[in-house]
């Protein structure tokens, strides 16, 4: 597992390398002969059924070499052929079949064209040899897959019959015995002395530091962790903590460099306990970094949603699961890659053994691998069965109250049910005898684990930086920058995670040359290299023209006579023009042949003219308002019933905000085919209509010079034209007035109508001159019949005798007082009156 962690690393070294590198360009022309004569060889060879995966990994490797050779090949006389294109165009369209042209052009069209089909030969050669290779790399591919599927599904002793054990036991005892009397043999040899006297000082060195670093190392962080808190602002503790908690994983690890290095310099140790030496920094690093992890994902003091939400005794029960994983690990890749490779040796004996004697050796061997890894994984699936048991938990206690909280919860109770399930499969299979399908599924389940939170311990120490950097407060952690990393970390993973989960570096580098390559998409190839190419001259003109806008709107647009509504239409078309200018530029630049998507363009061009017609109409509506500026920004226009202010025109609407403080959105569409009233274009002169009624009796002709007189005082009422008062009707209850006057800013016509109204009653006041009210007088017709229907409280009758006729009211016929009308008002007979 750690040969296959650092096969990932050195992996993403070299796609990095490859990336800055990119394309080249083949100085000379390919050896077809030489081609020829691998092609065939390695045709021949991927054909022999016993050909070994190395040999078969060092095919594609000379296969690639070649396929990179014809691809670089693929561009030569580029220059040439265009220009050769570019003669054959001008020269005309070729005559039809069975008509004829000038023999000049016609012998000269045949010249170019032969030149033109010797131009591209050697792009057609390394066409079709790229061709050939890639199919060679395909058919390696196919029978490297079929290989690993073979050997992921091959049944092995099972560790559950007894009579596998003694397998295991030999193992372990030959293996025993081997070591001792390899090590107690050079431990009888005088010259092994002889070197452990000269490199005596070096080892005695190495073994202090090494002490000092293992031993001290880690306490002597943590002193200089908590100075440098003391010394630094609370804000950034965290991050310090973080990074000289690494310290404790690297001074142990160069601890452990160094006390290797001093074991094998004393030259007491064979080739195999030497082996096991060099083995030991890489385990030892496994353990301390899953011990770290453990430390970061569980912390024992949590803050926030540090922890999962776990309690203290949950938390410290993942720190120990996460160490035992490492342990397991480490055990796993010291089964892998110290015991296996020598199990035969030591079961069979060194030497060169018959036909049917090494196949009951490595009969053996294989028993005695799959008794020895039994325990082990079993052990490794317990670790991650009550890991999974946690991240579930931490899930269901994490209380999510926002949907990225939500989504976090969804994603660790899916990964602990993905532990759960692996961790009860895997020691299954291995119990059936299929180890090597339960070892491809348990350990990279662990070290997947372990990946996910090494990802989510730095995404964490980015957001901590952020903050930092930013002074921003703990709610800032969940920012666009920290979330944009972590995204980017999880993509970095992605081929780490493949190479953990079986996949080898060769699949890798070729998905890299296929995505290099690009895809076809309407006869345009697009590429990496293309886009790339697109993003970064369009990203130059949109700065450009940003920055132009800018200095117009800011710098010279101001400074001339041109009114803010026109310098902002010439602002916006200036941003229009722009960024088409740059697409097309960009598109020209990238190499992209448009001509070749007309066809898609106009299949697209019907969807989009149904589907998107509404938009496109705003669109040109709002080219429409700012190239005619029947509105601008600061206009108050009235559509649609709603009043406002314009705020802003953009290519699909308009921002209109009303007097209530609250944003209309309105589709361009609207304001250039509706009926739009703009009270301030051209100028903010409006019109002011004040309606004034005053009592009958009043003296019109004073009513009038009053009313004259207040418009003529207001400061927004303009004198030319002059105001004048309308004496326009007599109406119910009042004499109607009207005062019509131009204000210089109509934007203040309710302040201005306010302050009259106001003025307006102070002056009626002093002068006797009363407003009058809403007045209803009620006559009744019949005031006889009301009295008969009233009984008299006072002189009681009989039940049946008809009550006398009340005498009629000395004002019949004439207009009640007030107390009559209450008086009345009670009575249930009021439908023998009318009331006008």
């Amino acid at each position: 597992m750690i040969a296959r962690l650092a096969r990932a690393l050195c992996l993403t070294l070299a796609l990095l390398v490859v990336v800055a590198a990119g394309p080249g360009f083949a100085e000379d022309a390919p050896d077809y002969k030489a081609w020829e004569k691998q092609a065939a060889a390695v045709q021949e060879a991927i054909g022999a059924a016993k050909i070994s995966d190395e040999k078969l990994s060092d095919l594609r490797a000379e296969m690639v070499k070649w396929r990179n050779t014809f691809t670089e090949a693929q561009g030569t006389n580029a220059d040439q052929i265009a220009t050769v294109k570019g003669q054959i165009a001008a020269l005309g369209p070729a005559p039809a079949e069975g008509a004829s042209e000038d023999p000049a052009i016609a012998k000269r069209r045949a010249e170019l064209t032969e030149t033109l089909s010797t131009l591209q030969a050697p792009d057609l050669a390394a066409s079709e040899a790229s061709s050939r290779a890639d199919g060679l790399i395909r058919t390696i591919d196919k029978i490297v897959r079929e290989r690993q599927a073979d050997k992921l599904l091959r049944l092995s002793p099972s560790p559950l019959n007894p009579i596998n054990w003694t397998a295991g036991a030999s193992l372990i005892r030959w293996m025993g015995a081997w070591i001792y009397d390899e090590t107690i043999w050079r431990f009888t040899r005088p010259i092994n002395w002889e070197t452990l006297r000269n490199n005596a000082p070096l080892i005695a060195v190495l073994l202090v530091i090494a002490g000092v670093l293992v031993l001290r190392g880690s306490r002597w962080l943590s002193g200089i962790a908590g100075w440098a808190v003391k010394k630094t602002a609370m804000r950034g503790y965290r991050l310090i903590l973080g990074i000289v908690s690494l310290g404790e994983i690297l001074l142990p690890v160069v601890g452990a460099v160094m006390l290797t290095t001093a074991a094998i310099n004393t030259a007491f140790f064979g080739p195999i306990l030497t082996q096991f030496i060099e083995m030991a920094p890489g385990l030892f690093f496994v353990i301390l970094l899953s011990w770290w992890i453990g430390r970061r994902i569980f912390p024992a003091q949590v803050e926030g949603r540090a922890g999962f939400g776990l309690s203290d005794q949950a938390r410290a029960e993942g720190r120990f699961h996460a160490l035992l994983m490492g342990v397991a690990v480490a055990l796993q890749q010291l089964l892998t890659e110290w015991i296996t490779p020598r199990a035969q040796d030591f079961l069979g004996g060194s030497g060169t053994l018959a036909a049917d004697k090494a196949a009951e050796v490595a009969a053996r061997a294989d028993a005695a691998i799959a008794v020895l890894a039994a325990p082990l994984l079993v052990f490794a699936a317990l670790m991650l069965f009550r890991m999974g048991q946690l991240l579930r938990r931490g899930a269901t206690h994490g209380g999510a109250t926002d949907q990225d909280t939500a989504f976090r919860d969804s994603l660790m109770r899916w990964l602990g049910s993905a532990a759960i399930a692996v961790a009860v499969v895997a020691p299954a299979l291995g119990a059936i005898g299929y180890v090597s399908a339960a070892d491809a599924l348990l350990w990279p389940a662990i070290v997947t684990l372990g990946v996910l939170g090494l990802v989510t311990i730095l995404q964490g120490f980015i957001a901590e930086f952020y903050i930092v950097i930013t002074r921003s407060d703990e709610s800032r952690r969940e920012a666009l920058v920290p979330v944009l990393a972590g995204f980017v970390l999880t993509l970095a993973a992605l081929p780490v995670l493949a190479l953990v989960w079986g996949a080898r570096p060769e699949d890798l580098l070729e998905l890299w040359t296929r995505f290099r390559a690009g895809f076809s998409m309407g006869g345009v190839q697009i590429s990496p290299a293309v886009f790339l190419t697109f993003a970064v001259i369009f990203a130059a003109g949109y700065t450009a023209t940003r920055l132009m806008q800018a200095a117009l709107k800011n710098s010279i647009l101001p400074k001339t006579t041109i009114d803010k509504g026109g310098q902002n239409a010439i602002v916006s078309g200036v941003g229009y023009v722009g960024i088409f200018a740059a697409a097309v530029l960009a598109i020209s630049a990238a190499g992209i042949d448009l001509s070749s998507l007309a066809i898609v363009a106009g299949a697209l061009s019907v969807g989009i003219g149904f589907g998107l017609q509404n938009i496109v109409q705003n669109f040109v509506s709002g080219i429409i308002l700012l190239i005619e500026r029947p509105i601008s920004e600061g206009d108050w226009i009235e559509v649609g019933g709603q009043q406002g202010v314009v705020r802003a025109i953009s290519v699909r609407s308009t921002i209109i905000e009303t007097f209530d403080r609250t944003d209309v959105i309105v589709p361009n569409a609207d304001l250039v085919s509706g009926q739009v009233t703009n009270w301030t274009r051209g100028n903010k002169m409006g019109r002011l209509i004040l309606p004034v009624g005053v009592a009958y009796g009043s003296d019109t002709r004073r009513v009038e010079q009053i009313l004259l007189e207040i418009a003529q005082g207001h400061p927004l009422v303009m004198l030319s034209p002059e105001p004048f008062v309308l004496f326009t009707t007599f109406g119910a209850d009042s004499l109607n007035f009207e005062i019509r006057a131009i204000l210089s800013d109509v934007n203040f016509k309710a302040r201005v109508l306010s302050e009259m109204n106001h003025t307006i009653a102070a002056r009626f006041a002093a002068e006797g001159i009363e407003i009058p009210f809403a007045q209803r007088d009620i006559w009744l017709r019949n005031p006889e019949a009301l009295g008969r229907a009233r009984p008299n409280p006072a002189s009681p009758v009989a039940p049946h005798a008809p009550a006398a006729p009340p005498e009629p009211p000395a004002h019949a016929g004439q207009p009640l007082t007030p107390e009559e009308r209450l008086l009345l008002s009670d009575n249930d007979g009021a439908e023998d009156g009318d009331a006008r």
